[in-house]
């Protein structure tokens, strides 16, 4: 994907890919949320990023039917051997991941929540650190297996940094700071002059 600017061949071109798009805005990110992690933990998401750029590739299905659900996934990845475990764990690990910092607010209003799909993601990565033998790699899956709700809150400020811009964005980024007590969303409410309860003050409120 780029960007072009200019009248002729001849005038100078502007080019911007999304995979440099995603490189600048994945390491703005993780600086924003203070989260560490490895340039080759960094690349990672900067390739989930480019690979879910096509909306076909999340929800993507073999035979054309229905999408499987997290369970189904990881109940079919027990059945099968090698590579196609390994495909199927990533699949899941990266799509529950993807789902859940981009559409955590819509998770929030369904049956499963956003700790399902971080049990299911993580157990995942879990395996995947497990079962590969080049150390680094394994690695960034065992940050990704034990952090998985930082990264979802990186995931979270890519998408939601510039999309705050109503009254019922608002009150939906209240509802998820209410539900959740994330830090992120608490911050973006500052941001935009709301001044919620602290994490603290949260769980004191729902102890009355």
């Amino acid at each position: 994907m780029g960007l072009k600017v200019g009248k002729s061949p001849q005038e100078s071109t502007l080019l911007v890919s999304s995979r440099d798009y995603f490189v600048e805005i994945v390491s703005e990110s993780l600086q924003k949320r203070q989260v560490r992690v490895s340039p080759l933990g960094e690349r990672y998401l900067v390739d989930l990023l480019e690979h879910y750029l096509h909306a076909t590739n999340l929800f993507a299905t073999e035979g054309g039917g229905r999408s499987p659900t997290l369970a189904e996934m990881f109940l079919e990845a027990g059945q099968r051997k090698s590579p196609e475990k390994f495909d199927l764990l990533k699949k899941l690990g990266d799509r529950s991941l993807y789902i859940s910092g981009f559409f955590g607010d819509s998770l929030e209003r369904s049956l499963v929540d956003v700790d399902y799909y971080a049990e299911m993601g993580g157990a995942a990565y879990g395996w995947l650190a497990d079962s590969v033998n080049e150390a680094e790699v394994a690695e960034v899956y065992r940050i990704y297996s034990k952090r998985f709700h930082e990264f979802v809150d990186v995931l979270a400020y890519i998408s939601q940094r510039s999309m705050v811009q109503s009254d019922q964005s608002l009150l939906r980024l209240y509802d998820r700071y209410l539900k959740t007590g994330s830090e992120l969303a608490r911050e973006q409410l500052a941001e935009h002059g709301v001044v919620p309860l602290t994490r603290d003050q949260l769980k004191a409120s729902k102890q009355d």
